[in-house]
């Protein structure tokens, strides 16, 4: 058994300086990592688990770093199943660990699928107001050839990440918004918090799956709405709001799923795509009793747009 504190071999120290069109770092993920290539690669593997962390190899989420996160060089990854299988990617459970002690930390590893089996949705509208700095790439993306959408699963990783990343510092500084943390960001996967009960494995629930009673429906709305108002004046809009991608863990509202994360100033369709998310939300809302009054979705919107400095 290895002790914790050992440097599993043939590994960097480095992480990777990020770059989101970069064609190599969009093409390695957890599963292809250059002990793939290595002849002698059985007898690198960990005593326990599926496979060393990738810690080292990924780009990381913001400091300060949570304390319960496991970020030791020596971990080992164990598959635990799948959480969600989506049209774009599937989430699985992870249980990070350091072999021999009892430094653990459960997490939900987001996969973007291959470019040959992703249903990204009217992903052109989303994709206006982002560009890479290569002309070969943004040729590429334009055409929708294979190298293209590999660029595009790049951009969706890492726009959901740099938006998590954000959005969590200003949860530190201002209370008003939950996020998952960012973990690390490897290729087109994702690591992310698990946000539910960690003795259980449960994720927390879906708003779409509760029946608040009217005291919690009011408050869910109020930290939805305050939710809202920083990812305006941060110039953002979720971009594919719904109460199936918010979470309640707790008495906790927990946005989730922001791969088509909109610039609400640059991309043209900004104010649609916001204008879309309150729609959704407000309509979820007052069929569910609260006053039509309270959620009128074109208040909310104007009120939105005035935030993110769009007239």
């Amino acid at each position: 058994m290895r002790e914790h504190d050992q440097v599993p071999p043939a590994r960097g120290r480095r992480s990777r300086r990020f770059d989101d069109d970069d064609p190599q770092f969009l093409k390695r993920s957890r599963h292809v990592t250059p002990r793939a290539f290595d002849t002698n690669a059985d007898l690198d593997q960990p005593e326990t688990g599926d496979r060393w962390s990738s810690w080292d190899q990924a780009v990381h989420g913001p400091e300060p770093r949570p304390d319960w996160l496991v970020t030791d060089l020596a971990a080992v990854d164990t598959e635990l199943g799948v959480l969600k299988t989506g049209k774009e990617a599937d989430v699985h459970l992870v249980r990070r660990g350091v072999p021999g002690t009892d430094r653990t930390c459960l997490l939900a590893a987001k996969r973007y699928r291959d470019a040959d089996h992703r249903l990204f949705h009217r992903d052109a509208g989303y994709l206006e107001g982002r560009r890479v700095r290569r002309s070969r790439e943004n040729r590429a993306m334009a055409a929708r050839t294979s190298f293209g959408r590999q660029v595009i699963a790049g951009q969706w990783a890492s726009a959901e990440f740099a938006a998590l990343a954000q959005l969590w510092q200003l949860g530190v500084e201002l209370g008003s918004v939950a996020v998952p943390y960012p973990v690390q960001l490897l290729g087109t996967e994702l690591m992310l918090e698990f946000v539910g009960d960690p003795d259980e494995g449960q994720a927390a629930p879906r708003l779409a799956q509760l029946r608040p009673e009217p005291a919690e429906l009011r408050n869910l709305w109020d930290q939805l709405v305050a939710a809202l108002v920083v990812l305006a004046r941060a110039g953002m809009a979720h971009g594919d709001l719904s109460p199936y991608n918010l979470l309640v863990h707790g008495d906790r509202l927990v946005l989730i799923d922001l791969p088509q994360v909109v610039d609400v100033v640059a991309n043209p369709q900004g104010r649609d795509f916001l204008a879309r998310d309150v729609r959704v939300v407000s309509a979820w809302f007052a069929a569910r009793g609260l006053s039509a009054e309270l959620t009128d979705p074109t208040e909310l919107t104007t009120r939105l747009l005035a935030e993110a400095g769009v007239r």
